[in-house]
This record gives C-alpha cells, structure tokens and sequence, in this order.
C-alpha cells in the first residue's frame, strides 16, 4: 500500500494544502481512508508525517476540512510556527499522527483525569532519517507519553520507522534510554516549555512525566481507534470535524465523499506556486530558566 501528496496553494502561505493520493490515484482523507494497521498481526501502524524533523512551521492534518488536507495552523490571522527554545531547534522527531484514531473530547480518560482534544492520536518518530512531509511510514511503538495541553488530554506516541537501521533494537521504551540516551528527557523538555515563548505556562503530564511502555501504548491507540469507529459509524457527533471519505463509508453512508464532490475540493485549491518566504523571527532562539 502506497500514498502520494499533491501540493496546492502557496507554501509558506494561508492558502497551502497537502491533498492525498491512494495506490489507485484516487484523492484519500489521510484522517480517514489510511488504514491504522500496516500489519496487526505484527503490531506495525502507519502513521503520517505532518512535520519533518527540524522544521518549526505547525502543520496538521486539518480534521474539518472536505479531505482533511494537511495545512498549516494558524492563530489570530498568522501562520503559526512552534519555537526555537533553547537548546531546541524546531521539532525534534518526526512528527504527526497515526490515521484512523481520535482523542474523543466527550471521554474523560481514566489516567489523566482529562478529556480528549479533538484530533488524531500524535506520534513522535525517533529515527535516523529526515522524513518528509506528507510522507506516510511504517512505524513500531515504542512508548507514550501523556501530557495536559491546557486541561486535555494529549498523547504523544513514541514510535521508530521499521526501516531505521536500529529499528531491530528498539522494542520498548527502556531501549530509547539505553541507545539514545537523553532523548526522552529532551522530549519532555521540549512538549512542556514549546509554548512558554507565547506567553503560555509549562504544559504538565501525567504519572509523574514518565513514559509508559509498549503494550500501555498500543492500548492507548486502540482505544482511539474504537472511539474513531464510533465516529466515523455515526454513534457519536464529531461536531465540526468533516468525516467525509472515498474508500471507508459506504454510498448511502453522508460520509461518502464521492468523486466529482472529491475532485471539486482539490479544484477549489490553487494550483501549487512558488513558495513564500519563511519569516525570519522563525530562527528566533529562546533561552529562559526552567522553572
């Protein structure tokens, strides 16, 4: 199973977006139609890259979108780009999320005490390469992290690429610490100052900022995953998120998205031009005194 991107819009711009693209050639939602699995049997998720390593634009998979193209995030009229604090450059893994979950805001987790925050279950890949963005990649789970965004709930899977070369080596989170020492710590660092330049306070965590293993992990997802099933079955209300899809819902289903209606939200998008500039307060470095 193979996925392609096709870009629209202006890069660096308000009106960029990432369309996805099947084996076939059909427009996909990247929320939806991705399967969770690359293989169950094996315990191997897909999971989509909304940001390559080092890069600090906030790109997403934009829930309430027709297709759920990725786009950038953007507040008060701006695009938004995550931080440069001290001794952190832009995002320091891989990032994104695993398709077919969702952290359901109507669920009071047990652990945390918290609700959902409305999106796709994010991932950290950890491995040697560089992805791209819109890239879709095999991963293995390693661990999870849970941290209180502004009162919810927001997992941070910890996951490495099936074809990093130490991927053989890493099978649960004490392995992380062992051949990559300091990278959990900095993990946690990064997720609970990231915001302070912005004027916001330390996001906090759960069980004490520790990780929780493996098979805590996959559970974890799981769940999201059931609770993306009761959405994507019409059992509960996704408010403003936009379900629509090409391969999951049946053709009775409003959730079908079908292909004229599929290919007038691509034709809506400009087509792809050159790329504005990225700002340059973006290399800002931050340093303050951890609290």
């Amino acid at each position: 199973m193979s996925f392609t991107v096709e870009e629209r819009g202006i890069p660096n711009s308000l009106s960029y977006r990432l369309f996805f693209k099947n084996s076939e050639g059909k427009y996909i939602s990247p929320f939806h139609d991705i399967p969770i699995y690359a293989n169950e049997g094996q315990k191997i998720f897909h999971m989509v890259v909304e940001v390559p390593r080092w890069t600090n634009a906030k790109m997403e998979i934009a829930t309430k979108d027709l297709l759920n193209p990725i786009k950038q995030d953007v507040k008060k009229g701006k695009l938004r780009y995550v931080a440069n604090v001290f001794p952190h450059k832009g995002y320091i893994w891989n990032y994104g999320a695993i398709p077919q979950t969702w952290e359901d805001p109507k669920h009071k987790d047990k652990n945390t005490g918290c609700h959902g925050d409305n999106d796709p279950i994010d991932i950290c890949e950890i491995g040697s390469k560089v992805c791209s963005r819109g890239e879709v990649i095999k991963v293995k789970v390693l661990g999870v992290l849970a941290m209180i965004d502004e009162g919810e709930t927001d997992w941070k899977v910890i996951a490495i690429n099936v074809e990093d070369p130490e991927a053989n080596e890493l099978n649960n989170i004490s392995d992380v610490d062992r051949l990559k020492p300091g990278y959990l710590k900095s993990t946690v660092d990064w997720f609970k100052r990231y915001k302070v330049p912005d004027g916001k306070p330390e996001n906090k965590f759960a069980f004490n900022e520790e990780f929780k293993d493996k098979d805590f992990a996959i559970e974890v997802i799981k769940s999201t995953h059931n609770f993306w099933k009761a959405l994507i079955c019409q059992q509960t209300d996704g408010g403003e998120l936009n379900c629509k899809n090409t391969c999951i819902s049946s053709g009775d289903s409003p959730f079908c998205c079908s292909v004229n209606e599929a290919q007038a939200a691509i034709g809506d998008a400009c087509p792809c031009e050159k790329e504005e500039p990225i700002p340059s307060s973006v290399d800002k470095w931050f340093y303050y005194d951890k609290v």
